[in-house]
């Protein structure tokens, strides 16, 4: 949806353990570059780990919080945010800060767990995930506090049309929210 291009400047907002980062530079080339900023120092770790591994050249990574970092304003053609809006502080000041760091025309992705309505089958659905697949796999890495609370945290966050409005008021051009996976996850896609 959001067209890499070979040469362009992206960066990855809360990369985790740099998935979408090293995909990512496969689109890019040798001639674009990947940015992946995460607040946990573990999950960089790995992710560095894993880039070597995969022969990943393209890609730096940097330790800092999404919301209070040292980047310049509108300097990417490109945002991508896997499962990390949920995670800041204040998910609204994380779309406002992606719309600063993009170029004018420069596209973002935010894929996150859909809000759920309360005792639904999607909530449901998520509950159970969340309990037996995800953090006990996080768990395995040695990253089960990362993951832990993310059945509470989706009490709270923000709906797909609250997202969409809150990059609107943000200045961005374009914004729509497609729901995923029968529902239980949903892509917010901005244009600057």
């Amino acid at each position: 949806w959001l067209k890499p291009l070979p040469g362009e400047k992206w960066v990855d907002l809360c990369c985790g353990t740099g998935d979408l980062s090293i995909s990512l530079a496969k689109h890019l080339n040798a001639k674009g570059s990947v940015l992946g900023v995460d607040f946990s120092s573990e999950q960089l770790a790995l992710a560095r780990e894993r880039a070597l591994r995969k022969n990943t050249l393209s890609i730096t990574w940097l330790n800092e919080d999404v919301l209070k970092n040292s980047l310049s304003s509108h300097s990417f053609d490109g945002v991508l945010m896997a499962y990390g809006l949920r995670n800041l502080s204040n998910p609204q000041e994380g779309i406002e800060e992606i719309y600063r760091l993009l170029r004018p025309g420069g596209r973002a992705g935010i894929l996150d767990f859909n809000s759920a309505i309360e005792d639904s089958l999607n909530s449901y659905f998520q509950k159970i995930y969340l309990r037996r697949f995800v953090v006990p796999i996080a768990s395995v890495f040695g990253l089960k506090g990362e993951y832990l609370y993310l059945q509470d945290s989706l009490k709270t966050f923000p709906s797909g049309s609250m997202q969409k409005s809150f990059a609107i008021n943000a200045g961005f051009r374009k914004a729509s929210y497609k729901l995923l996976a029968g529902g239980q996850m949903g892509v917010l896609l901005l244009k600057a």
